[in-house]
């Protein structure tokens, strides 16, 4: 009783952030076969494009395998990165419907109405994945209109629908597990970043058939499905038993637990706070911690992965006289290898962004569960209750993507006989990237200070970000549209000359958003 109404409501309150997805997820594909269309007009430009990117295990680690000599094969490899796109917004819509709700308190207000207990959660979960088919709708659509195959284009739509729908119920799961919304995002996060490392590591390793680390991941599965090739339409029907399995046991567990609380229950400490624990620094490092060893960790294993296999870029020079010849005069297969290395750690970026805006939600997080006004009622000041947690938000990230930096660093250095040299300059480059991170840390503070209300659509600006610097320069758009990223003015290390001055005026942006972020929070009510 009442999913309805609830449904309504989550529409209501999301139709702009969540209508911009949709739309946004829905419409690229379209945009980005086209670009293909125009870079390589003939059929042999197709299969020997098809055939470099495809055999290339550096490629295959970031992309997965291409199936398939065509528009549509080379579009679906391209765009694999939505199923990390989707698969993200969607767990996180979810928890922000559920576990949000009751941490706020808003979700027993409504449970003392005519609504059942399960109401919440499914609404949640109906709407989201509503949401994740309209996007294959358009997509498949679109790809179609295209002229490209019908086959291939509801099989890679169906995918991308797959993914949200999969990882959607994660996040309906981790809502379950603990008492606090960032507690939820860092397990369905969590669970999406494992999925994506194993299948980097099966495709790096096993190419169009996939090692085994693939078929433990459903990404892996989803982009195993071959779309645009010979279809293995078995891959997304095990997505969506699986996806099902997970959704009877979010409700499972839902049924077995008290509104506010979570199966995993908080751990009770002392009755007095150790000396360790006398300040608002030692307080932010236990509530940042878990999240700062996992994405450390996590990056710490790409960084092994993606490192070990650069050597092999140099492979996508053999077919090809006429790139030999290019890259000769610009110094040989060295500036492939380091083009590979740059765009890879272009993505790391990118990706610890995420946990850079996620860090910095914290203290509205914290704020929303009416945590943080008993702690402002005592001699804390508000600033430095703040700063405590943008100390973490700010080096937590840089720590993750350093060490990141580092072992790719090593075990490319390794395979290329070369440690020394090579782990400073990938080093190097993983420091570089850090003020377009910063940037977007600075813009959540600068939400969380003047209109805390506004903070989901950071969101959106990511995802928006990540599908401009993906696929930007592939659907060659306008240089005032990619220069809207930060990321896009950072010095392409290694093998770029380092220029400071963009770096210096990011640094300056980042100043001024979190000094303008932290003056609203000093003056605004708490709540």
């Amino acid at each position: 009783a009442g999913t309805g109404s609830l449904i309504r409501l989550i529409l209501r309150r999301d139709r702009w952030v969540m209508g911009a997805w949709v739309l946004w997820l829905g419409v690229l594909p379209m945009v980005t076969a086209s670009a293909w269309t125009e870079l390589y007009p003939t059929q042999a430009d197709i299969v020997r494009a098809a055939l470099q990117l495809g055999s290339n295990p550096a490629l295959s680690a970031m992309f997965g395998p291409v199936f398939d000599a065509s528009i549509g094969g080379l579009t679906a490899w391209r765009l694999s990165i939505y199923f990390v796109i989707i698969g993200v917004v969607s767990l996180l819509t979810v928890i922000r419907h559920t576990r949000v709700e009751e941490e706020t308190g808003r979700r027993e207000l409504i449970g003392s109405t005519v609504v059942g207990r399960h109401a919440p959660l499914t609404a949640a979960l109906l709407t989201v994945m509503a949401a994740d088919l309209v996007v294959a709708g358009i997509i498949a659509t679109g790809l179609i209109a295209l002229d490209l195959p019908v086959t291939g284009s509801v099989a890679f739509s169906a995918a991308v629908a797959g993914s949200g729908i999969f990882f959607a119920a994660v996040g309906g799961v981790a809502a379950q597990l603990t008492e606090t919304a960032g507690g939820a995002r860092a397990i369905a996060l969590s669970v999406l970043g494992l999925s994506y490392v194993l299948r980097a590591a099966g495709d790096a390793a096993g190419g169009e058939r996939a090692a085994w680390p693939s078929w433990l991941s459903p990404i892996g599965w989803l982009i195993h499905l071959r779309s645009f090739g010979d279809e293995r339409w078995w891959a997304l029907v095990l997505t969506v038993v699986v996806a099902a399995a997970v959704t009877a046991a979010a409700f499972a567990i839902a049924a077995r637990r008290d509104v506010a609380s979570g199966v995993l229950p908080p751990r009770l400490g002392p009755a007095a706070a150790s000396p360790s624990l006398a300040g608002p620094i030692a307080l932010a490092w236990r509530l940042h911690k878990g999240a700062l060893i996992g994405w450390t960790v996590g990056f710490a294993v790409l960084g092994v992965i993606y490192g070990s296999v650069a050597e092999g870029v140099g492979g996508l020079l053999e077919d090809s006289p006429d790139l030999q010849e290019i890259f000769a005069r610009l110094g040989g297969t060295r500036v492939i290898i380091d083009a590979y290395l740059a765009g890879i750690v272009s993505v790391l970026a990118l990706i610890v962004a995420a946990y850079g805006i996620q860090a910095a939600s914290r203290p509205r997080s914290e704020e929303d569960a009416l945590r943080a006004e008993p702690v402002l009622a005592t001699a804390v000041p508000r600033t430095a209750w703040l700063a405590s947690h943008l100390i973490f938000a700010f080096a937590a990230p840089a720590l993750a993507l350093l060490t990141g930096g580092l072992t790719m660093g090593l075990a490319y250095g390794a395979v290329a006989g070369d440690v020394v040299g090579e782990t400073p300059r990938l080093l190097g480059a993983a420091l570089a990237q850090l003020p377009a991170v910063w940037v977007l840390v600075a813009i959540v503070i600068l939400l969380f200070g003047l209109a805390p209300r506004l903070m989901a659509v950071t969101w959106v600006l990511y995802s928006a970000l990540v599908l401009i610097t993906f696929l930007g320069p592939v659907l060659q758009l306008s240089h005032w549209i990619l220069d809207l990223s930060p990321f896009t003015h950072i010095p392409k290390l290694p093998g770029a000359e380092l220029v400071m001055p963009p770096l210096l005026w990011l640094l300056a942006l980042v100043v001024v958003l979190s000094a303008a972020g932290v003056g609203g929070f000093r003056r605004r009510d708490i709540g």
